[in-house]
C-alpha cells in the first residue's frame, strides 16, 4: 500500500503508524495529512521514539517523503488537545483531518 493511502486510513480509524523517520524508529498519532510548499506532510503525536516515550509531548510535522517503513499498527490513539484542527496553517491545505470526539 503506498503511504498516501495507508495515512489516510490511519488517520480516519485513528490508528498509530510505525516508521523510520530521518534514520530514527518512531510511533505515530497522525492528526492530519495536509500540503505545503508543493509537498505532503502530516502532523502527529510521536508516541515512542527508538521504542521509549519522548521526553516531551508534542505535535510534530513530518514531511511524506521522509517516512519509509510505514505500517499501521493495532494501536488506537485519542485525538490530542494539542492538535487545532482549525490552526491558520490547515486553512486551505488540509486534505484529511481525524473526527473530533
Amino acid at each position: 500500500m503506498s503511504t498516501n493511502p495507508l495515512l489516510l486510513e490511519a488517520i480516519a480509524l485513528k490508528k498509530c503508524v510505525t516508521t523510520v523517520y530521518n534514520g530514527v524508529a518512531m510511533k505515530l498519532a497522525p492528526h492530519v495529512l495536509y500540503s505545503k510548499n508543493n509537498a505532503l506532510f502530516i502532523d502527529a503525536i510521536t508516541l515512542e521514539k527508538h521504542g521509549e516515550p519522548p521526553r516531551e509531548k508534542k505535535l510534530g510535522a513530518f514531511h511524506l517523503q521522509g517516512l519509509n517503513e510505514l505500517h499501521i499498527i493495532d494501536e488506537h490513539f485519542e485525538t490530542d488537545e494539542l492538535f487545532e484542527p482549525d490552526a491558520e496553517k490547515y486553512e486551505g491545505v488540509a486534505l484529511f483531518k481525524v473526527s473530533e470526539g
